[in-house]
């Protein structure tokens, strides 16, 4: 197991330190079809390398020694794409997996899907339990996979279950908190990311992580995600290092 550093290097070097306090990273991996349209090229192979990005980010999240990288691979509303797009993206979750978890593996990284499982056919749902089985003891860096996500079915979610629970007398709506609706939602035990960074120039969240994200730094690059490589990993952690984290309360002034 990799340990955690604590500053960063500058970018473009190798980064071999972390800011103090980083564990979680949230990644919207935005602008492979404007990648590839630039070029002359079909948005398929954009997605592709998308995925050579993912692997690359995935393989620097481990060496400088990140906890936990979030990465938003499937919304709940990508099946609104046209069907071609999304046949080829479910092959390129299967390529995924059959040619890079043994790596992820021996790299001692646990994988843990987040999103709506229910809807999704039975073999693409063995496919994400197989990949959380084979890496549930791992101890290095968590890497959530947010598939056919989306935050504001997960809060709803969440909710219907403490609706039920408040239907059954377990609990009184007066006694329900903030704490009590984090551990109904998917990313449950898991902290809160500390920067969420997304690439191709867009600054939303786009239903990404949207109770969890009430504190998180962002960070904004203008690269698309197949051009996003580890000098824009470090320059996003550069500059998260320079920032102030005061989560709604004023840091005491020196006199």
């Amino acid at each position: 197991m990799i340990a955690k550093p604590d500053v960063v290097t500058e970018p473009g070097q190798k980064a071999t330190c972390l800011p103090g306090g980083l564990r979680h990273v949230g990644v919207i991996m935005d602008g492979n079809g404007r990648w590839a349209q630039a070029r002359g090229l079909s948005r398929t192979e954009g997605h592709r390398h998308g995925l050579d990005s993912l692997r690359r980010m995935i393989r620097h999240s481990v060496a400088i020694g990140l906890r936990f990288v979030t990465v938003y691979s499937f919304s709940s509303e990508n099946w609104n794409r046209p069907e071609t797009e999304v046949s080829f993206l479910m092959a390129l979750l299967r390529r995924f997996v059959q040619r890079d978890l043994s790596e992820i593996h021996q790299a001692n990284v646990k994988i843990r899907v987040i999103g709506d499982r229910e809807t999704l056919e039975p073999g693409i749902r063995q496919l994400l339990v197989d990949a959380e089985e084979l890496t549930r003891d791992n101890t290095g860096m968590t890497l959530v996979v947010a598939f056919n996500y989306g935050s504001r079915d997960e809060i709803t979610r969440a909710v219907r279950t403490l609706a039920k629970k408040v239907e059954a007398g377990q609990i009184n709506p007066v006694d329900i908190t903030g704490d009590m609706i984090g551990e109904e939602l998917d990313t449950a035990g898991i902290p809160d990311p500390d920067l969420i960074i997304r690439t191709s120039g867009e600054m939303r969240l786009s239903n990404f992580l949207m109770w969890q994200a009430a504190y998180s730094e962002f960070y904004f690059c203008q690269c698309h995600w197949p051009d996003f490589d580890e000098v824009e990993f470090d320059r996003a952690l550069a500059d998260y290092a320079g920032r102030e984290r005061r989560f709604g309360g004023l840091k005491a002034k020196a006199l």
